[in-house]
């Protein structure tokens, strides 16, 4: 295990102490800020155009995850549903994101399809698409299946996320990309056993490269959200010493970190999304931003000195 490795499962294991998240809900909002656009939906569509000025496009995402009740769950898909109107009234260039458990999947599967269902309708009546968020693996069955069976329905503005530290993926990435499903393409920022998930760095970048060449080689929409310069590189020579078009794949990464490489890569030609999070419930999403690699950790460190 790397060093990088390393640091990522002690952060994470230390951010689940109810005594250190007390903590950093108390003093961390402002630092936080740095990964999320805004409490409301309104500061998250003011930064939208910020970015799409920039020739960003952007995934909006509305921060929350394992509810404990499923009247939770409602509020979240109605605050979806308002989402997707407003990215259609202010005409920006934004898809959608989601997760399914705020949506109410460990508490009532069925109910959580509808809920994910009303909100994937309403984005097809506005020609939006959605991603549903991958979670850890005691999800990752039923995610997958949710997306096909709303595929299967005709409702096929709707992708999701796959991990590549998992030992199932090349087998998932195969079925979901017969089946025409649209992919984001991540390494993983979730804590998992040795029993299902790579535990070596450089065994979850050979099978990273691995499904973003089953991709691009069978000319399926690749996106490809790392902020790697190795992997970024690697992409750019790939595509390029293959004849594969720019607009053939993506380059996403995270609201905050490298904003200025994500306007350069627009400018380059390349197509560059930016995931975007706002709402109160930020605790979970920063912790696995900082758990990521040690430079976001200093960099909060510095900015709590300046």
């Amino acid at each position: 295990m790397d060093r990088t490795e390393l640091y990522r499962k002690v952060l994470l294991s230390i951010s689940g102490n109810k005594q250190v998240e007390k903590l950093t809900l108390k003093y961390g909002k402002k630092l936080a800020g740095k990964f999320i656009a805004g409490d409301t939906l309104a500061e998250a569509l003011d930064e939208i155009e910020v970015l799409n000025g920039k020739g960003i496009m952007v995934t909006l995402d509305h921060l929350g995850e394992g509810i404990k009740q499923l009247s939770e769950a409602n509020g979240y898909k109605e605050e979806y549903i308002r989402l997707v109107q407003g990215i259609a009234n202010r005409g920006v260039r934004s898809n959608v994101s989601l997760k399914p458990t705020q949506m109410g999947l460990a508490i009532d599967p069925e109910a959580c399809y509808h809920n994910i269902r009303a909100v994937v309708r309403e984005a097809k009546n506005h020609n939006n698409f959605v991603r549903i968020d991958m979670e850890d693996t005691p999800f990752t069955q039923a995610t997958i299946d949710i997306v096909l069976r709303l595929h299967a329905e005709g409702l096929t503005n709707v992708g999701t996320v796959i991990q590549a530290y998992l030992f199932r993926t090349e087998e998932d990435v195969k079925r979901l990309i017969e089946s025409r499903v649209n992919l984001r393409l991540v390494k993983g920022a979730y804590k998992e056993s040795g029993a299902v998930a790579y535990q070596h760095m450089s065994e979850v970048i050979d099978n990273y490269k691995k499904i973003i060449r089953m991709h691009l080689d069978q000319g399926v929409y690749t996106a490809i959200a790392s902020h790697d310069d190795r992997i970024i590189q690697w992409v750019k020579e790939y595509a390029a010493q293959n004849g594969i078009p720019k607009d053939a794949f993506e380059f996403q990464m995270l609201y905050g970190l490298r904003m200025n490489d994500q306007e350069k890569l627009a400018k380059e030609g390349y197509r560059i999304r930016c995931y975007m999070p706002y709402g109160t419930m930020w605790y979970p999403y920063y912790t696995r931003r900082l758990a990521e690699k040690p430079a976001n950790l200093w960099m909060v460190v510095k900015n709590m000195f300046k």
